[in-house]
């Protein structure tokens, strides 16, 4: 194999030209596009030769903050070419979380969406921008009303066209940047390798089986770590897609029987919302061969409900920072897809071990800790890698889990004081952080409750200054206003007279998750 071949570019260049003609539809409200792998990565030549000839090129860092659209195909595919450092921003992300991202970055460069539900997203993230970071010297954005000062998509193909030239970059030079939220209030920066990326994207989660008709319907947003490798699949593979823009249960099933889907990856919400659509009738999904569940705890009663439609449906486990650890599979028995995360996937290693990092007896639960070929380089904070990972280039998860006597892995417990909800992080610290600005707020805590759909909604409990009242729309209001995505805004309120703690002052959640009952 070339080196070529280990770089992300070198291996989209080779794909579009052996699967030109697969076709790759994006549906959204607005209607439907069709294309070719060859005509995306065409258009994607076009822009990279433009952003070369604004200077970018090995080494800069790109965000990409799109929809699931051809335009943000494209553009993430662009980067790539260029050779420089792809940052996908999740398009929820309002001015906060972006200028933290864009400093701490180093970004040299953002494409942002003109508007977005119907909202004039660049204009109003740019406008919220504390300080413009000192990096960033290009905004380009996509959509009709480009604000003053920003460069429009469309030029990047007209009078800023240059000449597409490959680039060669080393394959053990950062490939790809994404931020996740965690355990602290800023997210964490995850950076990736060309190497570890195309490990993953060959792993035998991602592969294409050359003797297969795979079709896939790509269900994560753009910005997500998952909603990249779904267009991977499809830049390096040549894997017939279905991309679908916004989440519509409805429009998702009927795209599986219009397409022919056989292959499908998503939340546990998603694929609960396309087995209520089979229910009520509104289609069929009879050509789905496969359904691979993760990004938020998957209840077994999902994976067997799909089973009971004749979906082969199974959990799989892994984050940012090692994309695939676990999976199950179509060939599985229904009891290990629906029960356990399925089987350390080929090329990785998972230990369990104790607060001391020593391995625990087996059948025992402990923290998993994992390394492999797709295990990412380490965080932009350096300071972060020092608890991340134990000798040997272990990386601590902050998961609990357990091995059964098969050999199948299951996710018993979260360490990370995180809320997943629909499969994002929202990190508590974020949460706790905007409710201590509120006036009538002493103190609080956030956790996370149970939800039947979401996996987890995110809960406040909080201790209220004297003579003051809290209701919901006042607290969405508040974190509107500080620029925060609307999904980390609380969706329940509890008031208490004071928070548990230990005798160190630490808040015991885990009393305030077991006090919480689901659809109140």
């Amino acid at each position: 194999m070339s080196a070529a071949e280990h770089t992300v570019p070198g291996r989209v260049l080779a794909a579009a030209a052996e699967h030109d003609g697969v076709q790759v539809v994006f549906s959204s409200t607005a209607g439907t596009r069709e294309a070719t792998l060859g005509g995306l990565v065409t258009d994607a030549e076009r822009v990279a030769g433009a952003l070369r000839g604004m200077g970018i090129g090995p080494g800069h860092v790109v965000a990409v903050q799109l929809g699931s659209t051809y335009e943000g195909a494209v553009t993430q595919a662009a980067v790539t070419l260029t050779g420089a450092v792809l940052l996908p921003i999740v398009l929820i992300y309002g001015s906060h979380e972006l200028g933290f991202i864009l400093r701490q970055s180093g970004a040299v460069a953002v494409v942002l969406q003109a508007h977005s539900r119907g909202r004039p997203h660049a204009e109003t993230v740019l406008a919220g921008l504390r300080e413009r970071p000192p990096a960033l010297r290009t905004v380009v954005v996509v959509g009709e009303g480009a604000p003053e000062g920003t460069v429009p998509f469309a030029d990047l193909s007209g009078r800023l066209a240059r000449p597409f030239r490959q680039a060669r970059p080393d394959p053990d030079a950062r490939a790809m940047l994404v931020y996740t939220s965690g355990t602290t209030s800023d997210p964490k920066g995850v950076q990736h390798s060309h190497r570890s990326l195309l490990a993953e994207v060959s792993s035998q989660v991602m592969a294409r089986e050359p003797d297969r008709d795979l079709r896939q319907l790509a269900l994560f947003p753009a910005g997500h770590v998952a909603g990249l490798l779904g267009l991977m699949r499809v830049l390096v593979h040549g894997t017939p897609t279905v991309v679908l823009e916004t989440w519509d249960a409805a429009r998702a099933a009927a795209l599986v029987d219009e397409h022919r889907i056989t292959y499908g990856v998503g939340a546990p919400v998603q694929l609960a919302g396309l087995l209520d659509e089979r229910d009520r009738g509104t289609a069929t999904l009879a050509s789905f061969e496969e359904f691979m569940s993760g990004g938020a705890g998957v209840p077994p009663a999902v994976i067997t409900r799909a089973d009971a439609a004749g979906i082969p449906a199974y959990r799989t486990y892994g984050s940012s920072e090692h994309p695939t650890i676990s999976s199950g599979a179509r060939e599985d028995p229904l009891a290990k897809r629906a029960d356990t995360d399925g089987r350390v996937i080929e090329g990785s290693e998972v230990r369990l071990v104790d607060e001391d990092g020593r391995d625990v007896p087996h059948g025992a639960d402990g923290e998993i800790v994992s390394r492999g070929g797709e295990l990412f380089l380490g965080y932009t904070d350096p300071a972060l890698d020092r608890e991340a990972f134990l000798p040997g280039r272990w990386f601590r998860t902050g998961d609990i889990g357990r091995f059964d006597d098969d050999g199948y892995l299951t996710i018993t417990d979260r360490k990370k004081d995180i809320i997943i909800r629909g499969g994002e992080n929202i990190s508590s610290k974020e949460v706790e952080n905007v409710l201590a600005e509120h006036a009538a707020v002493l103190d609080a805590a956030a956790v996370g409750m149970p939800d039947a759909r979401l996996g987890e909604r995110v809960c406040a409990v909080v201790v209220l200054a004297p003579g003051r009242t809290l209701d919901l729309e006042e607290v969405r209001e508040h974190f509107a206003a500080a620029g925060l995505a609307r999904q980390k805004a609380p969706e329940r309120i509890e008031v208490v007279d004071e928070l548990p703690r230990t005798p160190a002052g630490k808040v015991q959640k885990f009393l305030l998750r077991a006090s919480l009952t689901p659809g109140r």
